[in-house]
């Protein structure tokens, strides 16, 4: 089932890049008191990815907490280290990147894709929602192969 709007965030471990290794993050915790832009990605370092989503994200990150965005977050199904080495080539410390090596998020959610197709397997789909002490305020899911409704852009047009 997918998550939807008024639904709580499902408490999973992720994985963030800190700077002893990789930091274990619990989503119960993670969302709990705060307002969090959160995207997902097929994948750190893929074409849409790399060119349009994040550094969506990364531009308008002052925009996003000028309308009362806490923190923004990205999550993909990759591993901290892999998260780590995108945020520092192409992010900003704006954006805390939460590796979902596992899946276990995309899976919790119920946003999977499967990109066996094209070698990469199951991955979370491209999505994003605000996520307002833990509940989910605001949900954009796209459509495969598609990049309009999960942009900063569209999210700042809607907050």
């Amino acid at each position: 089932m997918t998550i939807a709007i008024g639904d709580k965030i499902p408490d999973v471990k992720l994985m963030k890049a800190g700077e002893a290794g990789p930091e274990a993050v619990q989503t119960a915790d993670y969302f709990k008191g705060k307002r969090v832009a959160l995207f997902s990605v097929p994948g750190a370092f893929t074409p849409t990815c790399s060119a349009k989503h994040l550094p969506g994200y990364v531009e308008n990150a002052a925009a996003l907490k000028a309308k009362g965005i806490d923190e923004i977050a990205c999550t993909a199904v990759n591993d901290a280290f892999v998260m780590g080495a995108w945020n520092k080539a192409s992010g900003s410390g704006d954006i805390t990147m939460l590796g979902d090596g596992n899946g276990d998020f995309a899976k919790a959610v119920g946003l999977v894709m499967d990109g066996s197709g094209i070698g990469l397997g199951s991955r979370g789909r491209r999505f994003s929602m605000v996520v307002n002490d833990g509940s989910v305020e605001q949900l954009f899911v796209e459509a495969p192969g598609e990049f309009k409704v999960s942009s900063a852009e569209h999210m700042l047009s809607q907050l």
